[in-house]
């Protein structure tokens, strides 16, 4: 199983901390909740019945003509590859791991490139499969040049594949509005955004004979009632979303402003920063020996991602540790 942010338990045994005294900055998380509502005491009795008003939700919400409610986005993830024949795959990189993990596991032939090489990439794949914005490095591509992309793919029965998973703050550059073209598949998540990772609720955005073989490969019940009520709640508030979308951009120009002090030139989203460390693990060990937990990228794209704090002595938590910081290479000028 591939690593992922969010494992507190993890850093709590290898640094002997509990795990209520770490600031887990680790995941790009909205730290501000949507505040999920009571719910009734049938649901947890019940067997959950699909329910149309949360699709009709996240159709209104995120502009698409037709969605599939899934378990989060990973369960679309998973599922997508076996859809498929074997076929030549594209993957943008460094990106969200679990896509090219999933269609390797599936048996394609995967390749990862970089955001740049996309284009020059478009003729040689059957799907190409972009996260906009990136995660974990922010990057994007207009809605424009990507529907270009999925065109030329549809025309030899390919498919563009647009994780949308961090553009809730950013919603001109979703693509979802046109999925009913054949081959454009786009996958939303109201884990990000909402704050709400534990409820595990993602949708899939596309035509409607793929969506049918989605839904039919998943099975019954794929989604819990609770997961679809709190969702349906959280995707109609509109002056929530609204709030909480002026609330991120504030705070992510902020920790953008505060990594530039430290000397860390980042970018990202307004969830989000990240940027290429030489010193990356040991980057990584200053936080946690401060009890801050951020997610440590060690491979090919070495870097450190790092998400908001949720609550001003968060924020000067981790201004002090920044201040404290002092890598070998700028001690030595």
């Amino acid at each position: 199983m591939l690593e992922h942010g969010g494992n507190l338990r993890e850093a709590a045994a290898r640094y002997g901390r509990p795990i209520a005294e770490w600031l887990d900055l680790s995941t790009g998380l909205n730290p501000v909740p949507y505040p999920a509502p009571v719910l009734p005491e049938k649901v947890w009795h019940r067997l959950p019945e699909d329910d149309p008003g949360v699709v009709a939700a996240a159709c209104s919400y995120y502009g698409a003509p037709r969605m599939l409610a899934v378990a989060g986005t990973q369960q679309a993830i998973q599922a997508l590859p076996r859809l498929r024949a074997r076929s030549r795959i594209v993957v943008s990189a460094p990106s969200y791991a679990e896509h090219a993990h999933c269609w390797r596991q599936a048996g394609h032939a995967v390749r990862e490139v970089p955001f740049a090489a996309l284009e020059q990439n478009v003729d040689e794949a059957e799907v190409m499969v972009v996260c906009n914005p990136n995660n974990p490095t922010g990057a994007t591509v207009e809605p424009e040049r990507l529907l270009e992309w999925a065109g030329r793919l549809a025309a030899r029965g390919g498919w563009l594949v647009v994780d949308e998973a961090f553009g809730d703050v950013s919603p001109q550059m979703s693509v979802a509005q046109w999925t009913d073209r054949p081959g454009l598949i786009v996958f939303r998540s109201v884990g990000k955004f909402f704050g709400l990772a534990g409820l595990r609720l993602g949708f899939v955005a596309a035509d409607a004979a793929t969506l049918s073989r989605m839904a039919d490969w998943l099975g019954p019940w794929s989604v819990s009632a609770p997961a679809q009520l709190t969702g349906r709640a959280a995707l109609e508030d509109r002056v929530w979303q609204e709030h909480a979308r002026h609330r991120l951009q504030q705070e992510g120009a902020r920790l953008q402003a505060m990594l530039a002090g430290a000397g860390i030139h980042a970018a990202g989203t307004a969830l989000f920063r990240w940027w290429p460390e030489s010193e990356a693990e040991a980057f990584h060990l200053h936080m946690a020996e401060h009890g801050i937990w951020v997610r440590l990228f060690a491979d090919k794209a070495r870097g450190i991602r790092l998400g908001l704090p949720p609550d001003e002595s968060g924020w000067q938590r981790l201004q002090r540790a920044l201040d404290a910081w002092k890598p070998a290479e700028r001690e030595q000028r």
